[in-house]
């Protein structure tokens, strides 16, 4: 059996964090760009009853599975979506739903090495003299 692509593997920690609706909406919050700390409490409030510290929780959670990236400005944190957990996520479920992508770039590597080639020797046998 082959090794797990390293952006698969990072897509597990990613998808246990996303199991709570809270922490979902924190994600679609940060979605939209960098957001202070307080402002993703305010957010997630609007629409969840839960305590600052709950959302801070909910915070380290989507940190530690590497969905969120923070800054800090001042005494300020500042909270962003981080890509590569959205494309270790994306690289997860490509793989379900094409599990033979993996090996397109591969495949299409080879075919221009056939491709190049064909064409090389099609050019030494018209520098060859009849």
């Amino acid at each position: 059996m082959s090794a797990v692509p390293e952006s698969i593997a990072h897509a597990d920690p990613v998808f246990e964090a996303l199991g709570d609706p809270v922490r979902r909406l924190i994600v679609r919050l940060a979605a939209a760009g960098e957001q202070p700390a307080g402002a993703l409490v305010e957010g997630v409030q609007r629409v969840h009853t839960i305590s600052q510290p709950s959302v801070s929780q909910h915070l380290r959670v989507l940190r530690d599975a590497g969905l969120l990236t923070v800054r800090a400005e001042g005494t300020r944190r500042l909270y962003a979506l981080d890509p590569d957990a959205v494309d270790a996520a994306r690289a997860w479920l490509t793989a379900l739903v094409d599990p033979l992508a993996p090996l397109a770039n591969p495949l299409d590597a080879l075919a221009t090495e056939v491709a190049r080639g064909k064409r090389e020797r099609r050019g030494e046998e018209r520098a060859q003299p009849a």
